[in-house]
C-alpha cells in the first residue's frame, strides 16, 4: 500500500498517524487564561526536545468540530505558561472526562474531580493527583494552518519540575511506581510497563 498524504482527508491522514507513531505518552496540559480560569486536557502529540535547556512540546490540533483553536492553546498564547501533568494509571478515567470539549468556562478540574494544587513557578495549576508535573514557560509557537485537521506546536522551557517523593530513586524516575498510560489509536490506551524488556543501547 502506497499513500499520498496530500490525497487523504485530514481524519484519513490522522488515522494513519495514530495509528503508526504509538504508544504515545500523554500531556495532561492545565493552563489559565487571562481571567483567571483553569482548563485541563489530554494531547498525546507530545515528546521532550532537549535535556540543557529543558525543553518539551505537544501538538493541539484545530477543533474538527468547529475549526476553532482549543481553549489551552489560545490560553498559553495569552499567558505564556502551562504545566505538563503526568497520566499514571490511577488518573486515566478522570484524564478522559477532560477529553470532552467543553465551553471556556467550564472548569475541567471541577468537571473531573481532580484537585487543583498551587504550581511553584508558573500561574497554571497543577493536578495534584499527577505524579510528576513540568513546569512550562512558553518558548514558542509554531502553528501549520487554521482549518480542520491542521495543528500547532507549543514548545515550553521546563521552569521547575515536581516528582513525588516515592517516585524518586537516585536521580532517576521509577517507571514501575509511575505506571504511565499510553495512547494508542481509536479508544485504545496501554500500560507500558506492563510487558518490558531490556535492551542495551549499541
Amino acid at each position: 500500500m502506497e499513500i499520498k498524504p496530500d490525497n487523504l482527508a485530514w481524519k484519513d491522514a490522522y488515522k494513519l498517524l495514530v495509528g503508526s507513531i504509538l504508544p504515545r505518552p500523554i500531556a495532561f496540559v492545565s493552563s489559565r487564561d487571562e481571567e483567571g480560569r483553569d482548563n485541563l486536557a489530554p494531547f498525546s502529540f507530545f515528546t521532550a526536545i532537549s535535556a540543557d535547556p529543558m525543553m518539551v512540546c505537544f501538538s493541539p490540533m484545530i477543533r474538527g468540530s468547529d475549526g476553532e483553536k482549543k481553549d489551552t492553546l489560545v490560553n498559553i498564547e495569552a499567558t505564556k505558561q502551562f504545566v505538563i501533568n503526568i497520566v499514571s494509571e490511577s488518573i486515566v478515567l478522570q484524564m478522559n472526562e477532560c477529553a470532552g470539549e467543553f465551553p471556556s468556562d467550564v472548569d475541567e478540574f471541577e468537571q473531573s474531580g481532580l484537585t487543583k494544587e498551587s504550581a511553584c513557578a508558573v500561574s497554571a495549576c497543577r493536578v495534584k493527583e499527577s505524579m510528576v508535573h513540568l513546569e512550562c514557560e512558553l518558548d514558542q509557537i509554531l502553528s501549520y494552518g487554521d482549518h480542520a485537521g491542521s495543528g500547532s506546536l507549543v514548545i515550553g522551557r521546563v521552569v521547575h519540575v515536581h516528582v513525588n517523593d516515592e517516585l524518586y530513586e537516585n536521580g532517576r524516575i521509577s517507571t514501575e511506581k509511575l505506571n504511565p498510560v499510553g495512547r494508542l489509536a481509536g479508544a485504545s490506551y496501554t500500560l507500558p510497563v506492563k510487558n518490558t524488556f531490556d535492551l542495551q543501547r549499541n
